[in-house]
């Protein structure tokens, strides 16, 4: 069996997911390639026996480019897709992120077999621990075998969205028309040393380098790559900005028992943690 992973990532949480998926197919003698979702790069044929569209949830939304890669997709006779998706918290909100992209290929002739829902750190709002990012990798590591098995089988579960579900993506619909317009209020301080991280690593290529500076175009989606990123921590994500998280996690920490897991959503957290110990 061959799978395609077309990732849309941004600070990385979907596409570690990704690649650890890949490797235990790959160690059950399966072909997984990756293709990464980037702004004005055509994505290939997507012919293999598995598809999987893998992204993070957006203000319990799939994003915009991966709505754009999906509408786009020529029409099929039952290829077997599933959805790989990644949010800061286990709430059955971000539920709402597959109805969008479900009915566009559904109405294409493809067969949505699956969705397979992880829980990473978060690159806004707030930072979590080192403690809770290394528990919540813990989580996925201790999924991979099942997960990789409903792949290669063609047969997973989809989750059901419930009215307040449907009413929450709803209510902030706005979200992804808005993004463009915060992002051209997006800056740097003084601290900016002109290095081009953030320019490399966005997924929209929205960032160019001008007079040594990043200059911020109308293309943003809110992935965050660039603040998170940033080696002195100078981005300045306009009215964001209270949530900007920066530095990557170490996700060799130590894991978070159980008191040591944050208050916020607390019992959701546990409950996910839970069923897969």
């Amino acid at each position: 069996m061959r799978a395609v992973f077309v990732c849309y990532s941004g600070t990385g949480n979907t596409r570690r997911v990704c690649e650890a998926l890949m490797g235990e197919l790959a160690a059950r003698g399966h072909e997984a390639e990756l293709v990464p979702l980037i702004r004005g790069e055509a994505l290939p044929p997507l012919t293999a026996e598995r598809i999987v569209f893998a992204f993070p949830v957006h203000a319990f939304r799939a994003p915009a480019p991966v709505l754009a890669a999906i509408g786009a997709l020529p029409p099929s006779a039952g290829r077997t897709v599933f959805f790989v998706r990644t949010s800061g918290e286990p709430l059955a909100l971000n539920h709402a992120a597959v109805l969008a992209p479900r009915r566009i290929l559904q109405k294409k002739g493809y067969r949505v077999a699956g969705d397979l829902h992880y829980v990473m750190p978060y690159n806004i709002i707030f930072r979590h621990t080192d403690g809770m990012a290394a528990r919540m990798w813990e989580t996925v590591v201790r999924r991979l075998p099942a997960d990789a098995a409903a792949i290669e089988a063609g047969s997973g579960r989809l989750p059901r969205v419930g009215l307040f579900g449907r009413a929450a993506a709803l209510a902030v619909r706005i979200e992804q028309p808005a993004m463009p317009l915060i992002g051209r209020g997006f800056s740097v301080s003084e601290d900016c040393v002109g290095c081009g991280a953030c320019a490399a690593r966005c997924p929209e290529r929205n960032i160019r380098m001008g007079g040594g500076k990043p200059v911020f175009g109308g293309h943003c989606t809110g992935c965050m790559a660039c603040a998170f990123f940033c080696p002195r921590d100078a981005v300045r994500t306009g009215i964001l900005n209270g949530w900007r998280v920066n530095g990557a996690y170490d996700l060799t920490a130590p894991p978070a028992e159980d008191k040591e897991v944050c208050r916020y959503c607390r019992k959701s957290y546990l409950r996910y943690f839970h069923s897969y110990e």
